[in-house]
């Protein structure tokens, strides 16, 4: 895997640290997934989504002053490009993630954008609009996490986003009432006029209903096809990536099944995927699988252009590590695979039996 190191390093093993915390307590079904990454990849996830969880929630907990806290974000984002971090652990290690992996500032500016879009208000009127919004801050994430694992091919970074799609089209099938008694909803609006439904008064009073569930059901069905046009993408990744790539696939896709055994009603009642379920999808994530076809086909168009921010990123020489005889790099890997290790058999001693 390439790795572009920043000399000095950005973000000490403490900011890490602080990082893989925040993620453990905020977003257990990723840290959970995480746990079958390879401890470097692991490290570097851990810094690109603890950026990513600051800033989701810097502006969710802004109250009036939303647009202050994304402007701060669009600084705190230009300084970490800029190899000048703002005082906090996921800045640095956002700064030193975004140089080590030669990540374009396209990326994490387009999850920006994405926030943007929530803070405006903007609604979806249709599939493809929406599709532009998943892009924005779930398909760059898949980029992104795609360039952390070592992979740049254009077909590997397609699938990724069509994966990072789906899953944000899952969350949105998932969170329907949530979303909604906080004055959001995202499903395409032409699909709701084709229901009969009503936005406003939707938002005005959330309720269950045969209309929205055939909506919630269609949105499920879309996001079933993403997940199966990923699949290629993740045989595409190093051997040792996939098992965490495909778990984290498997879990969503969970989800949505979840959605669906509730009777597709998620206003009243909110999908879960249970510690012994994502165990289990965790241990058959780590079988070897069969190498699908379709990796080739052309991106969705409304990810396309992350992409090609991707192939047009200048990309410095590689600084490998030593081979056989760097003794304290050996001792790094052996001491990384103990922590490895003892994170699995935690989460084997905590899933409930």
């Amino acid at each position: 895997m390439p790795v572009f190191l920043p000399d000095p390093p950005l973000a000490s093993r403490a900011d890490h640290a602080a990082c893989r915390a925040s993620i453990r307590a905020g977003s257990k079904s990723f840290f959970a997934a995480s746990l079958l990454l390879p401890p470097s990849v692991r490290s570097s996830a851990y810094g690109l989504y603890a950026f990513c969880r600051l800033s989701d929630d810097a502006v969710d907990e802004a109250g009036g002053n939303r647009l202050a806290a994304l402007a701060r974000l669009e600084r705190r984002l230009s300084a970490a490009v800029a190899g000048r971090p703002a005082d906090h652990p996921a800045d640095r290690a956002l700064a030193d993630v975004l140089a080590r992996h030669a990540i374009p500032e396209a990326l994490p500016r387009a999850l920006l954008e994405g926030l943007a879009w929530d803070v405006q208000g903007r609604h979806y009127d249709t599939l493809s609009d929406l599709a532009a919004y998943a892009a924005r801050v779930a398909g760059t994430v898949g980029a992104m996490m795609t360039l952390v694992m070592g992979v740049r091919d254009a077909h590997a970074l397609a699938r990724a986003c069509d994966l990072g799609v789906a899953m944000q089209f899952t969350n949105i099938a998932r969170d329907v009432g949530e979303d909604a008694r906080a004055g959001r909803l995202y499903l395409p609006r032409a699909w709701l006029d084709a229901a009969g439904l009503d936005a406003r008064a939707f938002l005005a009073d959330p309720r269950p209903s045969p209309g929205l569930e055939r909506v919630v059901a269609h949105l499920l069905a879309v996001a079933g096809q993403l997940y199966a046009r990923a699949e290629p993408g993740i045989a595409a990744l190093p051997p040792a990536c996939r098992p965490a790539i495909r778990a984290a696939r498997a879990i969503y896709a969970e989800i949505g099944c979840e959605v669906q055994a509730n009777g597709l009603d998620s206003v009243t009642r909110r999908a879960r995927v249970s510690g012994l379920r994502k165990a289990g999808l965790l241990a058959r994530a780590a079988l070897p699988a069969a190498r699908p076809h379709g990796l080739e086909m052309p991106p969705l168009s409304e990810t396309a252009f992350l992409v090609e921010a991707v192939l047009r990123h200048p990309v410095p020489a590689s600084r490998g590590l030593p081979a056989w005889w760097d003794v304290s790099g050996q001792v790094v890997r052996v001491l990384d695979l103990i922590e490895a290790l003892e994170e699995r058999d935690a989460f084997r001693r905590s899933a409930p039996s």
